[in-house]
């Protein structure tokens, strides 16, 4: 296990050995990569990739089918400064963010991640969680527990258990995490879609079996991220990004 760990850090270390640009790629060793045709794109392909010390391979057999923002994608606040140029972002646009995203845990339903996991960070959803989509609120586009006994009044508009199927598993991604800004952006993840034209208010979405292959695939030790990327930024970042080649 120590030699496995060793060459995870040494491949991983050689993955990102330009890192002393500010604008170099964050280290990773798995990349969800998803490259629709346009800005206006509501469906595309998400393909998983992990880096083998040498190259990026395709982990799975076959790409996914994912539904994204009922009005397409918008540049998104990732790991990576997005270029100038073309629409930002927007609380309630109905558009994905696209960019570069890290990938930090897993959110559900369940009493504990699907059979086969890696260790991704798993938070079994309760009736005090919420995730505040509310720019005016200063917990906005974080997750927040509340206290039984001291229950805001904001809360139930904000709560996060809803018996949706939809949301039986929230893979986050992390747009507009950090410091967020209000009004950016939030509760940006993957998840079960609802149909196959039922388009999003910005996530991206799967099926269940789909979902859950990915949860298990997730490993925490290799810093997964989320690369979503219309056609023409992909060609223009690939490069600079370090990016596998998606293909058609």
């Amino acid at each position: 296990m120590g030699r496995k760990i060793l060459f995870l850090f040494l491949s991983l270390s050689l993955l990102s050995s330009a890192a002393s640009s500010a604008d170099a790629p964050p280290t990773t060793g798995q990349i969800l990569l998803s490259v629709p045709n346009s800005w206006n794109s509501k469906t595309g392909k998400l393909k998983a990739f992990h880096w083998d010390g040498k190259e990026w391979k395709q982990s799975f057999k076959s790409s996914i089918d994912v539904l994204y923002g009922r009005n397409g994608l918008a540049w998104g606040r990732g790991v990576m400064p997005a270029p100038s140029g073309g629409s930002v972002k927007k609380e309630g646009d109905g558009k994905a963010p696209a960019g570069f995203f890290a990938v930090p845990k897993v959110l559900g339903y369940a009493g504990k991640l699907p059979g086969g996991s890696k260790g991704i960070p798993y938070r079994s959803v309760t009736k005090w969680d919420a995730w505040i989509d509310d720019p005016k609120n200063p917990y906005y586009n974080k997750h927040y527990v509340a206290d039984p006994g001291n229950v805001p009044s904001w809360f139930n508009s904000q709560k996060m258990r809803h018996g949706d199927f939809a949301y039986e598993w929230l893979i986050q991604i992390d747009h507009n995490a950090n410091t967020p800004k209000p009004g950016a952006g939030s509760a940006i993840f993957f998840h079960v879609r609802r149909g196959p034209s039922r388009y999003t208010s910005g996530c991206t979405t799967m099926r269940k079996e789909q979902l859950e292959e990915i949860i298990k695939w997730l490993n925490p030790e290799m810093k997964p991220h989320y690369v979503l990327l219309p056609r023409a930024e992909y060609e223009k970042l690939k490069g600079p990004w370090n990016l596998p080649e998606f293909g058609n």
